[in-house]
């Protein structure tokens, strides 16, 4: 199969052809038909399958050519396509990737998101735009002001949904979704998860949308190999030293939990000679994109990060990912060690484990139905014994929780409770959105 036998126009496939891309992914022949259709979609597909060229393609040649679309009043620079993601560095990408395939279209886009000042994106909604690629927060900002008419919407995307719902976006999006046209327009929405809350909102928002699914849920690349490296807590920045040293050259993305704790590992390695950066949502639109700038250029060799931060990171032939601190959600399991192992290169997923993660290892073993190999390293053995049938139960040893207590609630000693650490606005309570139905947070105003 080729992009030109899905029926897409010269100016897309010469765009496609000066970028190497030849032979669609799985998740574009299905998609791509569907779209040019006119059929709203529900899309499943992980991180690195080709999915923002699913929606991105189609979408440019409806407003290219000028298909299956109403005339588009150029007094009047109302926009026609919205894409909504959840954080600042998709939204980037996406904008990107639309540029890219649309250069040989007279088609405008505009990235709309957080952490810069407003008056550069007000400038470009005022000089008109084809398309919007927005984190929900900062397109809110704007309605309010304002600054964007969304009356001439008629194609919408929501890309990572499950995500923005995770994120407690979802009193944003039923307000930006209650603000847009109903009828005549085309919504797709991808997902790397079709969880409950996802479905829900399909309900509400799309007209007998079609269903692909190119994954299974919670599947990883074939190519990912995973290991587990037992730790003591207070030995995991030496155990880290080690693993990056052996490949000093390696490019390497570390997962922490909390921006406090990136920032100090980034001191940390920093001091012991490695080029490293971190990027949290402390950060300024600015500095962050100047450290995935020198990551991708190679003047950096590690990236510290945090989970909100890391999401849509769409680095090439990244080689290897490192769970200084495994996620509080086994969901993020995945998403993180998809920024490695992608279009079909092999790729390596360390996690450092404490005993007080046990319990996190147990969930991310049963959300992808399969053990993860437990490898000690020589000279930081742990002072305590990591199961492989710890992934079946967890056992309550008294002797070694002398004078823990059971929580009646969670089943596990008291002791061994998470702290609560600050976060910032858009990272704030990711671990229990997933347990909170459609509950709102005000501080996902600012994406």
């Amino acid at each position: 199969m080729t992009f030109q036998s899905l029926g897409l126009v010269p100016a897309l496939l010469r765009a496609l052809a000066e970028q190497g891309y030849a032979t669609p992914t799985p998740i574009q022949a299905a998609a791509i038909p569907l779209v040019l259709e006119g059929h709203d979609l529900l899309a499943g597909a992980q991180t690195g399958t080709g999915k923002t060229a699913a929606f991105a393609l189609p979408l440019l040649q409806k407003l290219g050519i000028g298909q299956a679309a109403p005339t588009h009043d150029k007094q009047s620079r109302k926009p026609r396509a919205l894409i909504l993601t959840p954080t600042r560095e998709l939204t980037v990408q996406v904008h990107d990737n639309f540029r890219a395939y649309g250069k040989h279209l007279r088609v405008r886009t505009t990235a709309v998101f957080g952490g810069v000042g407003m008056g550069g994106q007000v400038q470009a909604l005022r000089r008109g735009a084809d398309i919007i690629v927005a984190t929900p927060g900062r397109l809110i900002d704007h309605m309010d002001r304002r600054n964007v008419d969304l009356s001439g919407i008629d194609t919408l995307v929501l890309d990572e949904a499950d995500r923005m719902l995770d994120m407690g976006f979802a009193p944003a999006l039923k307000k930006i979704l209650g603000a847009l046209p109903k009828q005549q327009r085309q919504t797709l929405l991808f997902s790397a998860t079709f969880v409950p809350e996802v479905k829900a909102l399909a309900a509400q928002f799309m007209r007998e949308p079609r269903e692909v699914q190119t994954a299974q849920p919670n599947a990883v690349a074939v190519g990912v190999h995973h290991r587990v490296h037992p730790v003591d807590a207070d030995r995991k920045r030496e155990l880290l030293l080690h693993l990056l040293a052996a490949d000093s050259r390696r490019q390497t993305l570390v997962f922490a939990r909390t921006k406090h704790g990136s920032d100090k590992l980034c001191r940390y390695l920093g001091q012991h000679g490695f080029r490293v950066a971190a990027i949290h949502g402390n950060k300024s639109q600015g500095q962050r994109t100047r450290a995935l700038a020198d990551f991708k250029a190679g003047k950096t060799t590690v990236l510290v990060a945090t989970d909100i931060a890391a999401r849509g990171l769409d680095i090439v032939q990244l080689p290897a990912v490192v769970n200084y601190d495994l996620p509080m959600v086994a969901q993020d399991y995945v998403h993180r060690i998809g920024r490695t192992g992608r279009a079909g290169a092999e790729g390596l997923a360390l996690s450092l484990v404490s005993r007080e993660e046990e319990n996190l290892l147990r969930d991310i073993r049963r959300l992808l139905k399969q053990d993860l190999a437990l490898e000690p390293m020589t000279g930081f053995e742990p002072t305590w014994s990591l199961r492989p049938n710890d992934a079946a139960r967890t056992t309550f040893n008294r002797d070694r929780n002398k004078g823990a207590t059971r929580d009646p609630k969670l089943g596990k000693p008291s002791h061994v409770r998470r702290p609560h650490t600050q976060r910032s606005k858009d990272e704030h309570s990711v671990g229990n959105k997933r347990r909170r139905k459609w509950r709102g947070n005000a501080n996902s105003r600012k994406a």
